[in-house]
């Protein structure tokens, strides 16, 4: 059934890179984004750390200031709205390390890719938030050894943060919603597989379709900041009205 035959009970919604584009935070894959000026094996690999921790918390370094000047933008507050006023539960996986959905108010969420604003430390496992630069001198807060943090994020061939509770979720939702992904990053992009084949009524929203586009029962197109709002709006409406 559509949004507008129901009230669905569980919501889980994924975002990717193109909610935040908007906010003025560059993307990996599209022209002129990260990629294009950093190489993905030096910066965002294990075996890229070890071999110029230095020149990887460099990186991360400005990736925080430049995350720390950007503000959320109306498809961020639009989701934030959603999860105070649907009557049913709303959960957020994001794709993205940045903290705009927070911000924004958005307070039942997972980062299956982990947090720009964190540091972990590999000698004792402490994660602790940083605004701040991150060098191979810096030591951890709590165990006070350098040379042992490095960012909170999931590189390339790293397991992805909180894969139990996402699957999970996926199963028990009635409508799953894809914003702003590529489809082309897995695990995420067969979560709208399992949402399908538990009974979820799957919709993509997003500048163009996916490459799984296939596997949703509805699209919209164009940019987040508009029809991420004008599709919250309607399922307020429906479960105001149902």
């Amino acid at each position: 059934m559509r949004p507008k035959d129901r009230v669905f009970k569980k919501i889980v919604i994924l975002t990717g890179a193109g909610i935040s584009a908007e906010s003025g935070i560059p993307t990996f894959r599209d022209p002129g984004g990260l990629w294009e000026k950093y190489r993905l094996e030096d910066v965002a690999t294990p075996e890229g750390f070890r071999r110029q921790p230095e020149m990887v918390h460099a990186f991360y370094n400005q990736r925080r200031r430049d995350l720390l000047k950007v503000k959320p933008n109306p498809a961020h507050y639009a989701l934030a709205r959603l999860e105070r006023e649907y009557p049913g539960q709303v959960l957020v996986v994001t794709q993205n390390v940045d903290d705009l959905h927070e911000r924004a108010g958005t307070k039942n969420i997972l980062h299956m890719h982990g947090e720009l604003l964190k540091v972990r430390c590999e000698e004792c496992g402490h994660v602790f938030r940083e605004e701040g630069d991150v060098s191979v001198k810096t030591p951890c807060p709590k165990c006070g050894r350098p040379g042992g943090l490095r960012p909170h994020v999931v590189w390339f061939g790293e397991l992805p943060f909180h894969l139990p509770e996402i699957e999970m979720a996926l199963k028990q939702a009635d409508l799953f919603v894809a914003i702003g992904t590529s489809g082309t990053v897995y695990p995420a992009a067969g979560f709208v597989v399992i949402a399908r084949r538990s009974g979820a009524y799957c919709v993509e929203l997003n500048l163009e379709p996916s490459a799984v586009a296939e596997y949703f029962h509805e699209h919209r197109y164009g940019p987040a900041s508009k029809i991420v709002p004008l599709f919250v709006e309607e399922l307020l409406k429906n479960a105001k009205d149902f």
